[in-house]
């Protein structure tokens, strides 16, 4: 397995996803692992040096490593700009690609020009090229992958991602507390729709005065949204970058919490870890967000960017509208990061016969 950051050093979805599924594959009778990153390593686990550096360095250190490529080896890639090619000494490796989103895309949202987006998307199809099968987190980008990188479906395996379930506790709710907090833990890019909730945020308060509102996370538009924020006083706090342990606290604080994407979501895995913790998500209609939360109450999804429809949601899970802490994690214990691992090992051993 070759990924961008350890989870440990740079905390983030996609990193999270793969320390996680590096760990879970490692349980796993009869399966033999490596797996490279940059950052402080998972144990077992090896890195490619620290987060500094210029991204060509960094692409280059990853290319030439050819630790554990030998014949048999299946190589899965997390990020298209980090990994070897998939060959080793007696010819061509097994070859999967990890398709967390689209990498140009997600650039183009974030500001960056046109030409540098139009560069990315022809990295990512170079480093697409050969590969055996494509792993998506849900059908939403099955999709994306099929139209916008014209990979064949049949090449494409939908497999959601687990979520640590002896990493969370269920807490149960405080209705005696006077202050109903609301959680949103993203990263804060003005995709994940952080200025939509803000925008909802005075109608909550219409309804709940004291209810406050905790964002977990940075990022490029923090500025921004703080400055969005001001009007709001004290009822919002920017809480920054969170260990587990001070995250764990905040989930038993919140009534629930909120994922308020408005473009390219591939699953939400955040949405599983609120349900681990026994908190209901209102999350977003975007992308494979939904699909976290479908099987259990079709009415915590609102239209994506619609703040009036968000605030209204908000409004009433503050008044006892979610489901049940236990209700929650007993959805949350239909994803498993075991059964995640094993239908990965049953792909990687299709893909060697």
């Amino acid at each position: 397995m070759t990924g961008s950051e350890w989870f440990a050093s740079a905390p983030g979805g996609l990193n999270r996803y793969f320390t996680e599924l590096f760990h879970a594959l490692a349980r796993q009778p009869g399966a033999q692992v490596s797996a490279a990153a940059f950052g402080a390593p998972a144990p077992g686990a090896r890195s490619w040096g620290g987060l500094g550096g210029s991204t060509v360095r960094r692409a280059r250190t990853a290319f030439l490593d050819r630790d554990g490529l030998h014949p048999g080896t299946v190589l899965d890639r997390h990020f298209c700009l980090y990994g070897p090619a998939a060959v080793a000494r007696h010819g061509r490796l097994p070859l999967v690609v990890h398709f967390h989103g689209p990498w140009a895309a997600e650039s183009r949202l974030t500001g960056q020009s046109a030409a540098a987006a139009r560069a990315k998307y022809l990295i990512e199809r170079l480093r697409y090229l050969g590969a055996d099968r494509f792993v998506v987190l849900s059908n939403h980008f099955r999709e994306v992958l099929h139209t916008d990188y014209r990979v064949s479906l049949d090449r494409i395996a939908v497999i959601p991602p687990g979520v640590d379930l002896k990493r969370f506790h269920v807490f149960p709710l405080r209705p005696e507390t006077p202050t109903r907090t609301v959680l949103c833990v993203r990263r804060l890019e003005r995709r994940m729709g952080i200025d939509t909730l803000l925008r909802a945020w005075p109608g909550v308060l219409d309804e709940h005065p004291t209810a406050r509102l905790v964002i977990v996370g940075t990022g490029t538009a923090e500025a921004e949204l703080r400055a969005a924020a001001t009007p709001l006083g004290d009822t919002v706090e920017f809480a920054g970058h969170v260990d587990d342990q001070r995250l764990t606290e905040l989930y038993e604080q919140a009534q629930l919490t909120v994922v308020p994407t408005i473009a390219l979501e591939g699953f939400g895995l955040i949405a599983l870890e609120s349900l681990a913790a026994g908190r209901a998500p209102i999350v977003t209609d975007c992308g494979g967000l939904p699909d976290s939360v479908r099987g259990l109450d079709p009415s915590l999804i609102v239209p994506a960017g619609d703040a009036d429809a968000l605030g209204a949601r908000l409004v009433a899970g503050l008044h006892g509208t979610v489901p049940t802490p236990a209700q929650c994690r007993a959805h949350a214990e239909t994803f498993s990061w075991d059964v995640t691992a094993e239908r990965h090992l049953a792909m990687y051993r299709a893909i060697r016969q």
